[in-house]
């Protein structure tokens, strides 16, 4: 189909809400279900498709009004769309749901001119690796000992050579949560822990001095990720061994922005189901190069594999056990896990998946 002829013809959106396999918490919250929203886009007999973990109030926003910018456009025309979906939520907020409507919807559009094209997206973003890194994560502050030490084994078991706890929800119990899975995983897995913003600076500073008896080497939102004066005071004072990361709720590039210039970060951690899709993570992750800071993807890892194949300067993608779950229960033709990393099957246009709708009916929202 030419680009003259190719004109979007129709967008929709499905919400689905998955229970946990047990129920799940961190430093700050808790919760027994996640909610992906999938976005269709349709051009002639091509189909894109794509997601994001989020409120189902995001199905409502790609209704209306993303697909009022999308409805007659050229699907080939990605940045322009991306603009014109992001204009449209000026009055409604752009931040939260909204850019993770948009995020769903730039994924199918990269997933649509893709298979238009007749290439993966890996291929079509271009590609700077061949495979992309992955760390186990899990770990939640819910699990008992035994559920923790059996989870993070297990993704040693499968080749991959870092995991991620969660800590913060009882800071006096969690020297002996990290001490139990640096048991668990033997002592030459590297050990990473996640305190979702739990801890005040000086509980962070004052636990990070048993926690690295452990060898921890990353430390994820010791305080919250609002606080940048204080998440470049602790780098200061950390090990060095030990990396601080945050990045995660970063909504467009002025957030990474003050960020990176507050030298708050070792890594920066990018989300692309939040940040606006491919297109937003990749102007993140240029953003972090050119402050000469790593970054990595947070959750949804097979998603995310497209973009990581492409993106400079990439440390590893969060190979989270929901969205693992969530992403086998639903897509046939995902990216493979080998030795540690996840590796996109170029051969197969567009993201390569296909929704398995029998299956998932039931989780319908």
């Amino acid at each position: 189909m030419s680009s003259a002829a190719a004109q979007i013809d129709r967008v929709e959106a499905t919400a689905y809400t998955v229970p946990t396999d047990a129920p799940e918490a961190d430093g700050t919250i808790r919760w027994d279900a996640t909610t992906i929203v999938i976005a269709e886009v349709r051009c002639g007999d091509y189909e894109g498709l794509g997601y994001t973990y989020t409120h189902r109030a995001a199905a409502a926003l790609i209704a209306k009004p993303l697909r009022d910018c999308l409805l007659g456009a050229d699907p080939m025309d990605i940045p322009r769309l991306w603009q014109a979906m992001r204009r449209s939520l000026r009055n409604i907020g752009s931040p939260g749901v909204g850019l993770m409507a948009v995020s769903a919807v730039d994924h199918a559009l990269w997933d649509l001119k893709a298979k238009m094209l007749g290439v993966s997206v890996a291929t079509l973003l271009g590609r700077v690796r061949d495979a992309a890194p992955v760390y186990g994560s899990g770990g939640f502050t819910s699990y008992t000992v035994d559920q923790l030490q059996t989870q993070l084994a297990g993704f040693v078991e499968l080749g991959i050579g870092r995991v991620k706890m969660k800590v913060g929800s009882q800071p006096s119990d969690d020297p002996k949560r990290v001490f139990a899975a640096r048991e668990a995983i033997g002592a030459d897995i590297g050990l990473m822990i996640d305190a979702n913003g739990a801890y005040t600076r000086k509980q962070a500073l004052a636990l990070m001095q048993q926690f690295d008896e452990c060898k921890v080497e990353w430390f994820e939102e010791p305080v919250s990720s609002d606080d940048l004066q204080g998440l470049h005071m602790l780098r200061q004072h950390m090990p060095s061994r030990t990396e601080v990361a945050a990045g995660e709720y970063g909504w467009d590039t002025w957030y990474f922005r003050r960020m990176l210039e507050a030298g708050a970060v070792d890594v920066l951690q990018i989300d692309g189901t939040r940040c606006g899709g491919f297109t937003g993570f990749l102007q993140a992750a240029a953003l972090a190069q050119a402050h000469g800071v790593p970054s990595s993807a947070h959750c949804a890892p097979h998603l995310h594999a497209h973009v990581c194949s492409a993106a400079p300067g990439l440390r590893d993608i969060e190979y989270f056990h929901d969205h693992v779950r969530i992403e086998s229960m639903f897509f046939d033709g995902l990216p493979e896990l080998r030795h540690g990393e996840l590796v996109v099957d170029v051969g197969r246009a567009g993201l390569g998946l296909t929704l398995k709708k029998q299956d998932i009916d039931a989780y319908r929202a």
